[in-house]
């Protein structure tokens, strides 16, 4: 039976957003955020990173230096007694490299739809939470609901929102912790998104 997950954007919701991380010694957890990872996992839920790597398109750094990012943040957060479940990211811009129009560069869905079909993992229950509205359509546009974070971008894109759009986002966190709590003991249809 498939289960539901909490899709989560890496810079500026999981990690403070610098312009195009390129060094792993650059990479610092947003205070709590590991923690919240960590409630989250211990609750039962399966969490993975989705999330867009220009940078590499770009030039600035190659899919090396991602996966040593990446082994950072495994080790911050092992520090803390957690990890995540998986990092599904797109290396495409369609205005650089070889200018790739990809359906896994959010807002598209493919890195949901993938991390789903590899995990069995129930999208109608799931939550993708970001800092921009881009990581939330992604989740929109596969049935996932969505949770803004205020870290990184998201106090502006809250604040620049039409009501519609405010409308469609099932909570708005100051942060991830924040969100996980409203997931773990707030959200009106918890009983839904529950793990089985």
């Amino acid at each position: 039976m498939s289960q539901p997950a909490i899709f989560i954007d890496r810079d500026g919701t999981l990690n403070v957003n610098v312009h195009h991380l390129r060094r792993a010694e650059d990479l610092q957890l947003i205070p709590g955020a590991g923690e919240a990872i960590a409630r989250l996992q211990q609750a039962g839920y399966p969490v993975v990173i989705i999330t867009n790597q220009s940078a590499i398109a770009r030039g600035y750094i190659t899919e090396t230096d991602l996966a040593d990012i990446h082994r950072e943040l495994d080790r911050q957060l092992a520090a803390i007694g957690t990890q995540v479940d998986g990092v599904y990211y797109c290396p495409h811009h369609p205005e650089y490299g070889d200018k790739t129009i990809c359906n896994c560069r959010k807002p598209a869905p493919g890195l949901l739809l993938q991390a789903a079909a590899e995990r069995n993992l129930d999208l109608a229950r799931s939550i993708m939470i970001g800092d921009n509205i881009t990581d939330l359509q992604a989740g929109w546009n596969v049935g996932c609901h969505g949770a803004l974070v205020l870290t990184g971008s998201g106090q502006q894109i809250r604040d620049q929102a039409d009501s519609d759009t405010l409308h469609k986002i099932a909570c708005i966190g100051k942060d991830l912790s924040e969100v996980s709590d409203w997931i773990l003991h707030q959200a009106p249809d918890a009983s839904g998104l529950a793990p089985s």
